[in-house]
């Protein structure tokens, strides 16, 4: 564990009372001591909250094959990412009175996919909060051993929705009671996918941007997969166990559970309109995405509703992760946001190492320009 810097020290650097011209070169230096023979490259942003602090860093290979550099415009697949903005999408229905969170999912599903579903799950007692906190005791279809025998054997496969739901009922029995346990679970974000487009008569990617507002937030590179051909061409190739998945069908992941492509630099930007209070139109709806929750046995993982709390270098940090390497996090005590892709992912913890890596640099770039 990296030792917690001092907390007014960091804060006097990222409110820019102390804040050196260049970090660009230690930076990049921290970003290549990350890279190995089975993680090519890495893209990175950090920024404070004022935006007077900014900075964006690729390094490393795109393509193996070809050798060409990563570029720090470019785009990566955000996978379980895109939960923190269906959340954000189910909570602004919410707001508009569409739905309530405490309506059971039965009066919101098309009758087609209640009618899989109840094969195994009364519909009545499970919650759109539920699902959002993934304690609704979905089965994950994505741990279905069949699941990844298609993927990995047939990555073109195209998936549908429905394909995923039965998976789940008939690969998997339930987790357990609606409210009791967490149970992380892509088949509930796959269901909530759903509200979104009966509820704004759009595509998934087209609900999103029109509830979030993100196309005024200038968010011009955060698409859905095969939405716009610019944020397609600029994607970068993500590699699982040393393959190249570049042309694995966008389906295995595209419902709700994951399906976003976008740019590290644009993660940071959705999470400080978020957290500035520029995505809810009451600031109250905030404070009811990140309620904290508490079960019988301890979570896994600290997850309110597309959204989980961390520790970074000490302190509390709100984050997303997603299986192609891909985290996105906001350090409320330092009013500080950061993104990054490793382009292999990372293994064995929650938090990506390059965040400590970086405050940690940070920390020792300043204490020696202010000796």
């Amino acid at each position: 564990m990296i030792n917690s810097v001092p907390r007014l020290f960091f804060s006097l650097i990222f409110l820019g009372i102390v804040l050196p011209t260049a970090h660009g070169q230690d930076f990049k230096q921290v970003l290549r001591s990350e890279l190995s023979e089975t993680n090519p490259g890495i893209l990175f942003t950090i920024e404070s909250g004022d935006e007077r602090f900014s900075w964006s860093g690729a390094v490393g290979i795109n393509d193996v094959k070809t050798g060409d550099s990563l570029q720090v415009n470019q785009t990566v697949r955000i996978a379980s990412v895109t939960k923190s903005y269906v959340a954000a999408a189910i909570l602004r229905l919410m707001e508009k009175g569409v739905l309530n969170l405490e309506d059971p999912i039965s009066k919101h599903l098309s009758p087609a996919h209640a009618e899989i579903l109840r094969q195994d799950y009364d519909l009545d007692q499970i919650t759109i909060q539920q699902i959002l906190r993934h304690s609704a005791g979905f089965f994950d279809h994505t741990h279905a051993p069949e699941f990844f025998e298609i993927v990995l054997g047939t990555p073109g496969h195209e998936w549908t929705r429905t394909e995923q739901l039965r998976m789940c009922v008939e690969k998997g029995e339930p987790i357990g009671p609606p409210g009791a346990q967490f149970s992380y679970s892509d088949t509930g974000y796959v269901i909530l996918g759903e509200l979104i487009e009966t509820y704004t008569g759009k595509s998934l990617d087209e609900g999103i941007k029109e509830l979030l507002g993100l196309e005024a937030l200038g968010l011009d590179r955060t698409d859905f997969e095969r939405i716009d051909p610019l944020t397609d061409q600029l994607r970068i190739h993500q590699y699982f166990e040393g393959r190249d998945t570049y042309g694995f069908s966008p389906t295995m992941d595209y419902f709700g559970g994951g399906g976003i492509v976008t740019t590290t630099q644009e993660m940071v930007d959705f999470f400080q309109a978020l957290f500035k209070g520029k995505i809810f139109k009451n600031a109250e709806t905030l404070k009811v995405m990140l309620e904290p929750v508490t079960y019988a046995t301890k979570a896994q993982l600290d997850y309110q509703m597309g959204m989980f709390k961390v520790k970074v270098n000490g302190m509390d940090a709100y984050s997303h992760s997603g299986f192609w390497g891909t985290q996105v996090l906001y350090i409320p005590e330092l009013d500080l946001y950061m993104a990054a892709n490793y382009s292999a992912g990372w293994r064995g913890r929650a938090v990506a190492p390059i965040f400590d890596k970086i405050l940690l640099e940070k920390e020792k770039s300043n204490s020696a320009a202010t000796k």
